[in-house]
């Protein structure tokens, strides 16, 4: 049940994605001060909505962790962050593609992206930390505890564009008036592809994760024989 969810998952999203390729690339014009680069507006946004999504879930299971010592939410947060730093460094690679053409820099100190970089420098550390802790229950605690704290970037990255004067454009999302209406269902049909190849790429790392997690039991039995 659980293999026909991802493949049901999976290909929902690629078809999703694939669909919206044609539409995004052949049938919306140009805008009018962009040209033809704002199209990649349409990946960049929900590729940082996916990775924030992600790490909500790290967070959670993180949470659920330290409160049960169930080694199940570790292997959630850890799948959940793997993805969720796949899909930051997209957002992050688009960003900048974008922004050499409408600044003409590839990177600039600005509030948002300073705040999302160091979001991407923590989640990256998560990842580095965790197989270098060989002891599993010193691991997942120690993720546990960076995932949390790594989370409260979350909210600056999103805020900062209120909080402090900024290149960055003001929010689609919430500024009423902010982008044009027929580019509404591609933008969140794309959201919704990007979320399911995410869940998709998060259920295949925990059975990876779980047959990891079980060839290093059998092989710290066989050290203690």
């Amino acid at each position: 049940m659980r293999e026909k969810a991802i493949y049901f998952m999976g290909t929902l999203g690629v078809l999703i994605l694939m669909r919206n390729l044609y539409v995004i690339l052949l049938q919306l014009g140009d805008e009018m001060q962009q040209g033809a680069i704002y199209r990649i507006f349409f990946f960049h946004l929900p590729a940082a909505t996916t990775a924030c999504i992600m790490f909500a879930i790290a967070l959670v299971a993180s949470a659920g962790f330290l409160i049960t010592r169930k080694f199940a939410f570790d292997t959630a947060a850890a799948a959940a962050t793997e993805v969720g730093f796949v899909f930051a460094t997209m957002n992050m690679v688009t960003g900048s593609i974008w922004a050499r053409n409408i600044w003409g820099i590839w990177w600039t100190w600005d509030a948002r992206l300073t705040s999302m970089f160091i979001l991407w420098l923590l989640y990256l550390g998560y990842l580095i930390m965790r197989p270098a802790i060989e002891e599993p229950t010193q691991r997942a605690t120690l993720s546990a505890v960076l995932s949390i704290f790594a989370f409260c970037d979350v909210p600056i990255v999103y805020y900062s564009i209120q909080w402090w004067r900024t290149q960055h454009p003001a929010p689609v999302l919430t500024t009423p008036g902010a982008m044009d209406p027929a580019l509404w269902p591609p933008l969140l049909l794309n959201m919704l592809a990007m979320l399911l190849i995410g869940l998709t790429l998060m259920m295949v790392r925990l059975r990876q994760e779980r047959v990891l997690r079980e060839i290093d039991s059998l092989r710290r039995y066989a050290h203690a024989i």
